[in-house]
């Protein structure tokens, strides 16, 4: 598994940084000219207007750069739960192959062992590392050498608990995006905040525009980062239920295609 961890790293360095640029180019090109044309025509009809009502604007509520963070966040954790999607896919696949061929009323003896392990160990390095074929190897190695059928299953089942401590273990950077999406939008909550009560003067003098705005960069960035921060929740609870069916359904194969057919003379 030392192998996969640097590409993993790369993968999500270059993954937050092609975010960031992105995010970023589509706010100073697209979000905030957009956003700022619309604020000058509604502060040109409150002010030829007094009964004028703003409009809510979808890229006034996403222009400040609270938001942009939580975009850049929201679409990092979507490409790392994207690329452990795919390895979980890929590990689903091994399951449809027949990876241990054994007729039915065939019978696997210890000293049988070592020839279906070289069928394993014969596959391509990527696929030897993922959960199936190191599940059979270690249930192989340790018949051959125990003789014994319980301790078969207590060490394919150790193996499959195992790969779901760490399958949960690599989401806690997931977990911790999810949990600094809502936080960010609750700095801009305080940052707006702080900006109305600065302007508390004008507004006494008649002239509140500057209070609204502030305020409504203060609602605007909590509202983005809740409504973020359920899709991805939605997305993480996704694939924790696709990562806890592989190892349930990896115990199930091993049950059924190599203990079911292990024999001690």
């Amino acid at each position: 598994m030392k192998k996969s961890y640097p590409v993993e790293f790369v993968y999500q360095s270059l993954s937050l940084i092609i975010a960031a640029i992105v995010i970023h180019a589509a706010y100073v090109l697209v979000v905030r000219p957009k956003a700022d044309v619309l604020l000058a025509e509604q502060r040109v009809m409150m002010e030829s207007d007094p009964t004028y009502v703003q409009e809510r604007s979808a890229w006034v509520i996403i222009r400040d750069f609270e938001q942009e963070a939580c975009f850049v966040l929201m679409f990092w954790a979507i490409a790392i739960m994207a690329y452990k999607g795919v390895l979980t896919s890929r590990e689903h696949r091994l399951l449809e192959m027949d990876l241990i061929p054994v007729g039915d009323g065939t019978k696997i003896l210890p000293e049988d062992a070592r020839e279906y392990a070289r069928q394993i160990q014969s596959l391509p390095d990527s696929e030897q590392r993922l959960l199936l074929p190191r599940s059979i190897l270690s249930g192989l190695h340790r018949f051959r050498a125990t003789r014994n059928i319980q301790d078969v299953s207590t060490t394919t089942h150790d193996v499959c608990e195992s790969e779901s401590g760490r399958l949960e273990s690599e989401l806690s950077m997931v977990r911790y995006i999810a949990w600094a999406i809502p936080s960010i939008g609750f700095i801009g909550t305080v940052r707006g905040i702080g900006e109305a009560l600065g302007q508390a003067h004008k507004a006494v003098e008649g002239d509140i525009a500057g209070v609204t705005q502030s305020l409504g960069v203060a609602f605007n960035s909590t509202f983005i980062a809740l409504l973020i921060s359920i899709v991805l929740m939605f997305l993480l609870h996704q694939l924790q239920l696709q990562q806890e069916r592989l190892v349930l359904d990896t115990e199930t194969y091993l049950d059924q295609h190599l203990i079911e057919h292990l024999q001690v003379p």
